[in-house]
């Protein structure tokens, strides 16, 4: 799968979360509680985090830590497409960045 279907796929589930909230709640999540749900996510990326460094074992880790990466990275694509942000463009040219200052600092 390619960074624009990745993208494609994010903007369709999200979609079908939207009907579940408004079916649910009267209306669909807004960008900052989707936010606020991505932060919840990253809480506990942080745990399994731990959890491979032995302070926090559980069985099934390594599923439970690519799973939550994974959801980590479908909020920063939804957060993405909810403010018009090129990520894939937006990622190439900070990547450039990144390498140009390290390529000084050598």
């Amino acid at each position: 799968m390619d960074f624009q279907q990745m993208q494609e796929r994010a903007r369709a589930i999200r979609a079908q979360y939207a009907e579940v909230e408004a079916s649910t709640y009267g209306r669909s999540w807004t960008t900052e509680e989707i936010m606020l749900g991505f932060l919840g996510d990253v809480g506990d990326l942080a745990k399994l985090v731990q959890g491979k460094a032995g302070v926090r074992p559980r069985e099934d880790l390594d599923e439970a830590l690519a799973h939550e990466l994974a959801d980590c990275l479908w909020s920063v694509l939804t957060l993405a497409d909810s403010y018009d942000v090129d990520l894939q463009g937006a990622f190439t040219s900070t990547m450039d960045e990144l390498e140009g200052i390290l390529s000084e600092d050598a």
